[in-house]
């Protein structure tokens, strides 16, 4: 799918190039609110408010390359909308929809490696390995300079990959 021309349509009012913008990036979308919010209900929520907003605001994306950039900050201020509403403590407990691997028990342990970062250092891996954001973009999305997500990626890296040797470790006996 031609991404950039869909949403040029959807500019022009074409609701069924929105609808097909939208299902694209469906799935980014709940992986993004699932690990801000970790319930379904929050993330259905967040992901419902996202896409009217989007809708109502589609024609004022200047640069329609950087619509799935554009869409992941709508719903990450919507995610930390309902936060700030319910006053919920942010957490993983499981993200989902990641790439079957031929080590299942290897990625469980991840994920529960990932879930034990603090917020936003988990952040920033969900919307580098997961997402497929580039730098440029995540500091965009997340309203911080490059520098600031480079480094938090680094400790992010750092502290799984400890938690990981010492696991590792603690299975081997040492």
């Amino acid at each position: 799918m031609n991404v950039e021309a869909e949403v040029k349509l959807a500019q022009k009012g074409n609701r069924d190039a929105f609808v097909h913008f939208i299902r694209y990036y469906q799935g980014s979308l709940y992986r993004v609110a699932k690990a801000i919010l970790n319930l379904d209900e929050d993330c259905a929520d967040a992901i419902q408010d996202t896409v009217l907003s989007a809708y109502q605001s589609i024609h004022k994306l200047r640069q329609p390359a950087y619509a799935k950039t554009w869409l992941i900050r709508i719903l990450i201020n919507q995610c930390y909308q309902i936060l700030r509403k319910r006053k919920k403590i942010i957490s993983i407990q499981e993200i989902r929809d990641i790439p079957a691997v031929s080590r299942e028990s290897e990625l469980i342990e991840l994920k529960e490696e990932i879930e034990q970062l603090e917020e936003p250092l988990r952040m920033v891996i969900i919307l580098h390995y997961f997402e497929d954001l580039p730098v440029k973009e995540i500091a965009g999305v997340l309203g911080i300079p490059e520098g600031t997500v480079k480094s938090r990626l680094h400790r992010a890296r750092q502290a799984l990959g400890d938690r990981w040797n010492s696991a590792e470790r603690v299975i081997s006996g040492e």
